[in-house]
């Protein structure tokens, strides 16, 4: 690192810091892991999961021999395997998730988009975050299905108001995340990109921004769960126009049919989608992020 002129030596004090900063990472870094192969790591995430689902299937299936529940009420398994087939013979199950998942994947990417600078200039600007921080956290608590009924009146019955619903829920999960975050990073940072003459936009892109990749991964995870369930209460609750049929709608059109096998069938769809978008997206890069960040154990890797 280049000495300050400016300074001549009175920077040695935030060189020794930035050390004893890294010398600390790099020893978190530096636990040994343990030898184990991808097929090993795999069947450790994949194994417990079923088990447990053969467990509770299980189990139900045992409810519905012991207590012959009315079927109309308690449905057993196969009844709702039986539902799950039918809608994919009829490609209804296709269209629905791929509508729902094309809608929530647009609908995450454009609440990051403005999220992101949201929550850096709250995290940046005192004067900002005394006047909008209470805002964003209500927005963050006040329930996003409280938006659908004026989402319809300003847009209609069209995916502008699944959007809309879609971006309350989300931007601020995101924003308050990244907030999060950043009042989270050593000081030293801050003082080492001043010494090195920092503006505040490098220093806000340079050193905060990727200082506070762990709170601000935490709020797009946070954001991704605020916005799929934002974008099914929107499908439930908004339909006809020029909506697109969504698992929402799916889960809707079951209710209003009495079809509680195809009710509980849609519901288990929705949340194989979201568990799915857990383990396959954000899952490895939280891994990637925290291991090389040596906040990781090694049993967990």
């Amino acid at each position: 690192m280049p000495l300050d002129t400016r300074t001549g030596t009175a920077s040695d004090p935030d060189h020794d810091e930035l050390r004893r900063l890294e010398a600390g990472l790099d020893s978190l870094q530096a636990v040994p892991e343990p030898p184990r192969g991808a097929f090993r790591r795999t069947l450790d995430g994949v194994v417990p999961p079923i088990l447990l689902l053969i467990t509770l299937v299980a189990a139900w299936q045992a409810y519905i021999v012991i207590a012959k529940p009315r079927p109309d009420l308690i449905p057993g398994p196969f009844d709702v395997f039986g539902a799950l087939v039918s809608a994919w013979s009829s490609e209804r199950l296709q269209l629905a998730v791929l509508t729902s998942l094309e809608r929530g994947g647009l609908g995450f990417l454009i609440a990051v988009a403005i999220g992101t600078p949201i929550g850096l200039l709250l995290a940046e600007c005192r004067p900002v975050r005394r006047a909008l921080g209470p805002l964003l956290s209500g927005l963050q608590v006040l329930p996003s299905v409280a938006w659908v009924p004026a989402a319809i009146i300003w847009f209609g019955l069209t995916d502008a108001t699944v959007y809309f619903v879609v971006l309350m829920g989300a931007v601020p999960s995101i924003a308050n995340g990244l907030v999060s975050g950043v009042d989270q990073i050593p000081p030293q940072l801050r003082r080492v990109g001043t010494v090195l003459g920092a503006s505040r936009v490098q220093m806000a892109t340079l050193v905060v921004l990727p200082a506070a990749l762990p709170g601000y991964f935490s709020g797009l995870k946070q954001g991704w769960a605020f916005a799929w369930r934002s974008l099914m209460a929107a499908e439930i609750i908004a339909m006809g126009g020029t909506m697109g049929f969504g698992l929402g709608s799916m889960l809707q059109q079951s209710r209003e049919l009495a079809d509680l096998s195809g009710v509980l069938a849609t519901i288990l769809v929705i949340l194989f989608v979201g568990i799915l978008v857990e383990l396959v997206v954000f899952a490895p890069i939280e891994r990637r992020l925290l291991r090389r960040r040596g906040l990781m154990a090694a049993g967990l890797r």
